[in-house]
């Protein structure tokens, strides 16, 4: 579908897709929602959503997600066909891909195909905020592509076309549709859009971080902070949910609900896939011995 933004709307938040005013989104459920890019939405004054059986609808923006370049519009319509959710998670490198979308806001529902190039990539937009965990592709995203599906190859959704890397040819980012997924059953349930918070810092553990820190594992996230001067400071936030589970200082995260923190599967994108009031369980490291404790997920401050 394409979705077409008057106003303000298209200044280019992630510094990479060109202002067009025109954007693309996918509709995940019948009764009119539709998942989009926050720069496509941004400061409109008015949303004009045209299907390819050639309906238009005005659209409005339910919400936008802090943690993201994710927005979710709404159009008042039922009956819509939607697309079918994939699991981003389990993609491979290699792994063929197709993307659709409006490229240059002209040439509605185009289709092109390419592989994910990488997973886990981090790009910084115009105002300087990173996009973590990234799907990198190179099926051709032009502007206009922004806010439509990426798609495995049994035409399931896994992706959100959101980025192309400046002065590349071939380098396009999408956000996975894991992290997208908490926040669109968020809009269908009638609820604000929200994260979880755990309320830590850390670094994620590779090779030259554990020799560099000595730890006993290669993976995982390791609770810790420092200030500007390579000082150690308080990783813990007090009162988080993070301190009330019991979560240490110089503990290692191993793992969420079973799910293994690793390179491809850092804490924060894990993170992401729960939503806020969720308890899990958290497998961490602690003076050599392995401990499970139960963490009841807060919601993400707005100003992080």
């Amino acid at each position: 579908m394409r979705i077409t933004a008057t106003g303000s709307a298209g200044s280019g938040d992630t510094g990479v897709i060109p202002s067009t005013g025109v954007g693309s989104g996918v509709i995940y459920d019948s009764n009119g929602w539709i998942l989009t890019n926050h720069h496509v939405v941004q400061g409109s004054d008015s949303l004009t959503v045209d299907l390819k059986d050639g309906r238009s609808f005005k659209g409005t923006v339910y919400g936008i997600d802090t943690l993201t370049d994710l927005a979710i519009v709404k159009i008042e319509a039922t009956g819509l066909p939607t697309a079918a959710l994939g699991n981003s998670d389990a993609l491979k490198v290699g792994q063929l891909v197709v993307a659709i979308g409006s490229p240059l806001g002209t040439y509605s529902n185009s289709v092109t195909s390419g592989i994910v190039s990488a997973k886990g990539r981090t790009i910084t937009t115009d105002n300087g905020k990173p996009l973590n965990n990234l799907i990198q592709t190179d099926a051709a995203i032009n502007p206009g592509n922004s806010g439509g599906p990426l798609l495995d190859a049994n035409g399931a959704v896994i992706g959100i076309n959101t980025a192309i890397a400046s002065n590349s040819t071939g380098i396009g980012f999408a956000i996975p549709i894991d992290i997208a997924r908490p926040i669109m059953l968020q809009a269908v349930a009638g609820q604000p859009l929200t994260r979880p918070y755990l309320g830590i810092s850390f670094v994620s553990i590779d090779h030259a971080v554990a020799a560099a820190k000595k730890l006993p594992v290669n993976v995982g996230a390791l609770v810790t902070a420092e200030d500007a001067q390579g000082n150690p400071t308080p990783a813990v936030k007090p009162g988080t949910p993070a301190d009330t589970a019991g979560i240490k200082d110089g503990d290692i995260i191993v793992s969420i609900d079973g799910k293994v923190i690793d390179e491809e599967h850092p804490l924060d994108a894990t993170l992401s896939q729960f939503a806020p009031g969720t308890t899990v369980p958290v497998v961490i490291l602690r003076d050599g011995k392995t401990i499970t404790l139960q963490v009841t997920l807060g919601t993400r401050p707005p100003n992080l």
